[in-house]
């Protein structure tokens, strides 16, 4: 793995040029090259040494900046990185145009082989979401706990504002609203995505928003923005309708992290409905159900969610605590060798039945 600085400055082999991406104050960028892919890393030095690492994954058309703000409240808690997916924020797209659900994951489970990062607690929102899940069921080793923001898990009846993500998985149908939208403006793209994401988008300050827009601007000189954007819908679509052991309600039932799951009452994209389902499927979960929040409660709330997480985070802490001691215990009288559990499936099988992301076009 070879890791470069980057001050404020958009990755080297996009083209054409682009204005930078935005770095808060404290925050810093680097650029990571793994096989296949380069990741940008978006990391916030934690207050003391010695602090758990944690690991922030967004959502579809989203980036790593959609974490800054919880990132700037855990970081006395955690040591917190926020990555950028392949072809989406500062990231490139992968060599092998493979924007699956597993594809992500693959990854983010490469970047913590790499980085030696794991255990993390590890973060999802949206697609994030269900790439953190399959992450945490495929490779337990590597999560410390869980916390999902309106994961995108399957649905059999998918909220309205969730249609257009659908359609735009279809081929042709990305150039087609490209042309459709052509006249729009960075502003207006901006304010249908918040009234879409928002459950009250006059949360929003005017920093805020001026700093979307301009992130908005960035993005739609990329010339491969609305490629990534129709792959991942795409791998979005696949994924729910994949069955079997590798569907994704099926890896949450096999997920052994301690998990919380948030989700917001005004949620246009993720049915609200769907928290109980969830909170069945994951084995030793707790629910946060926030009746204002939309679709990105960690950016409307940041500060409910960052105090929701630091009680996963103590829990998990003082149960492993309890574990290691009877575990301790037992050791002095059983002289029987440790196994490794057997997560009963791999992303390279996941990969094979998750058809249509690497090699379709929009």
């Amino acid at each position: 793995m070879s890791s470069t600085e980057l001050p404020s400055v958009a990755a080297a082999n996009v083209l054409p040029k682009v204005a930078p991406v935005r770095v808060e104050e404290g925050e810093r960028l680097r650029s990571v090259a793994l096989p296949g892919i380069t990741l940008t890393v978006r990391s916030r030095p934690p207050r003391h040494e010695g602090l758990p690492p944690a690991l922030y994954v967004h959502g579809l058309g989203g980036s790593s900046q959609n974490w800054s703000a919880l990132m700037a409240l855990l970081d006395g808690h955690v040591d917190g990185e926020a990555v950028d997916l392949p072809g989406f924020g500062d990231s490139p797209p992968p060599d092998d145009g493979n924007y699956s659900v597993t594809g992500h994951a693959r990854a983010v489970i490469r970047y913590l082989d790499a980085a030696g990062r794991g255990p993390v607690h590890l973060f999802g929102n949206s697609m994030g979401g269900a790439v953190a899940t399959r992450v945490a069921a495929v490779r337990p080793d590597l999560v410390r706990t869980l916390t999902l923001v309106s994961p995108a898990l399957p649905e059999i009846l998918i909220q309205r504002g969730a249609v257009p993500t659908g359609l735009l998985a279809l081929p042709g149908v990305a150039a087609l609203f490209t042309r459709y939208t052509k006249e729009w403006t960075a502003e207006q793209r901006v304010r249908g995505v918040m009234a879409l994401c928002y459950g009250d988008p006059g949360r929003v300050t005017p920093e805020g928003f001026r700093n979307a827009v301009e992130e908005m601007e960035r993005r739609l000189r990329l010339p491969y923005f609305w490629d990534a954007m129709a792959r991942s819908a795409r791998g979005i679509v696949n994924a729910y309708t994949l069955g079997g052991q590798h569907g994704l309600w099926r890896q949450a039932e096999r997920v052994l992290a301690p998990t919380l799951l948030i989700y917001g009452g005004r949620d246009q994209l993720v049915s609200f409905r769907m928290a109980q389902r969830a909170a069945r499927a994951f084995r030793d979960s707790r629910l946060l159900t926030l009746p204002e929040a939309g679709h990105v409660a960690m950016m409307e709330y940041p500060d409910v969610v960052a105090a929701a997480f630091r009680e996963l985070a103590a829990d998990a802490d003082e149960s492993g605590r309890r574990s290691a001691s009877a575990g301790s215990a037992a050791a002095g009288g059983n002289s029987a060798g440790t196994s490794t559990q057997d997560t009963g499936t791999s992303l390279e099988d996941a990969a094979s039945g998750e058809t249509g992301t690497a090699d379709t076009r929009s």
